[in-house]
């Protein structure tokens, strides 16, 4: 593992006291090598010079972007990606090209589509439908950078279809039969799958090949790992014993001064 990043930082839930262009020199302070984000901008399509903000404060703060998300609507408001939105497809179809070219600038190759929640006055056959769809463009859109598009079950979002590893890797399984995309792959956020009443050790054994990022938080409360009752640690050896070898992203809660007290500073950076 020396080459390899052990941690990523989620800078969009952590460090949010900070402007978010600041937030990756503070991940690279406090020792970390990488960072992942949510959609860093207000629109599908930002402008250049946003862009170019983004990725200079990157470059500037010396990490790796190793994962972002598509746009996925208004997160705060309720939004769970726009994937399988049909008023909203145009706005992901154009939001694509974009987040390859910043994969392609960063040297991120890791990209999470959030799958979209149910619409009352939508199909859900229809919406699946397009979900495949959208996420076979979104395959090729990052394909020629080497970029694989992740799949996540999320919780507390009742409208959000996709709840279990089963849930996502049949998604996946869909793309690959109906539109021959192969470079998509399971988000294993282990805290999502456990709120969702998930066995996380059967998860793994069972479909460890199709995990393609890892995310942690502690339950309940989405904290930082410790703070819960979740065995996290056993969990990312178990992970790692099993093959995994990409970063595990560190996506939770905290108000705590120091928010990673709990991971010993020699452990978060391979170096």
């Amino acid at each position: 593992m020396t080459d390899q990043i052990p941690y990523t930082v989620n800078c969009s839930i952590l460090l949010t006291d900070l402007p978010l262009l600041e937030r990756p020199a503070a991940a690279k302070a406090a020792g970390f090598d990488g960072v992942e984000l949510w959609w860093p901008f207000a629109t599908p399509t930002p402008a250049a010079d946003e862009i170019d903000a983004f990725v200079g404060a990157l470059a500037d703060a010396g990490v790796q972007l190793t994962g972002l998300n598509f746009d996925a609507g208004n997160m705060p408001g309720g939004d769970r990606g726009l994937i399988s939105w049909p008023e909203r497809s145009a706005d992901l179809r154009a939001n694509l090209d974009v987040v390859a070219r910043i994969g392609e600038r960063t040297g991120c190759r890791a990209f999470n589509a959030l799958y979209g929640n149910r619409i009352e006055s939508e199909d859900p056959a229809a919406q699946d439908a397009l979900g495949a769809e959208n996420l076979a463009l979104a395959a090729k859109a990052v394909e020629r950078i080497g970029g694989t598009v992740l799949v996540e079950p999320v919780s507390g979002t009742p409208a959000y279809p996709l709840k279990t590893s089963a849930d996502a890797v049949a998604v996946l399984d869909r793309v690959r039969d109906e539109h021959g995309a192969t470079n998509l792959g399971l988000l294993f956020d282990v805290y999502h799958l456990s709120v969702n009443g998930s066995d996380v050790d059967l998860d793994l054994k069972t479909y460890g090949d199709r995990i393609a990022h890892v995310q942690v938080a502690d339950a309940p409360g989405r904290g930082a790992p410790g703070s819960g009752d979740l065995p996290i640690q056993r969990w990312i050896g178990d992970l790692r014993a099993a093959g995994y070898a990409g970063p595990v992203g560190l996506e939770y809660k905290t108000t705590d001064p120091d928010p990673f007290a709990w991971l010993p500073r020699e452990q978060r950076s391979a170096r």
